[in-house]
């Protein structure tokens, strides 16, 4: 291996957490109500939306994966793949609310009311703590949990906001 191979892995590495970053910071200027309440649900019980997102994606992915293996056809290959990506954005985006949870706690007066700060902040400290690898298949499976639950209205308090 020379250094060539080093950088293009550690670049690679660091573009990667780069997008990851950008996207918890499109999706919070896009749906802050959304990330807001991805936030609120991983706060209050994210046991709970971790096992919703297993829940969900195991079977999900492994349904998709087998799909685009057996069939022949490749419009079929290219739907499969596509949901699985679909899966893996939806994780992220619920991730979004994770990332401002953790902005939130280093949170500083310059911020204000803007939420993006907290997300950019907490943003990067967990895509450095993706450098672990086991962290971040478990908050992924947190993040779709979060969004799943705070999509079906999982966890609000009886005669608040419900019908």
């Amino acid at each position: 291996m020379n250094l060539a191979d080093v950088f293009t892995v550690v670049l690679s590495v660091g573009g990667l957490l780069t997008v990851f970053v950008g996207w918890w910071l499109a999706v919070a200027g896009l749906f802050p109500r959304l990330v807001e309440r991805c936030a609120d649900q991983l706060g209050t019980g994210p046991w709970r939306c971790f096992g919703v997102g297993v829940a969900c994606a195991v079977p999900l992915i492994f349904t998709l994966i087998g799909l685009g293996k057996v069939s022949t056809n490749p419009a079929a290959k290219l739907l499969s793949g596509a949901l699985v990506i679909l899966v893996l954005l939806l994780a992220l985006a619920g991730t979004a609310g994770l990332a401002l949870r953790i902005g939130r706690g280093m949170a500083t007066a310059a911020d204000g009311d803007e939420n993006w700060r907290c997300v950019r902040r907490g943003g990067i400290v967990l895509a450095i703590t993706y450098g672990t690898i086991v962290v971040l298949p478990l908050t992924l499976l947190a993040g779709l949990g979060a969004i799943v639950r705070s999509r079906s209205g999982g966890g609000e308090k009886p005669g608040v906001g419900s019908t």
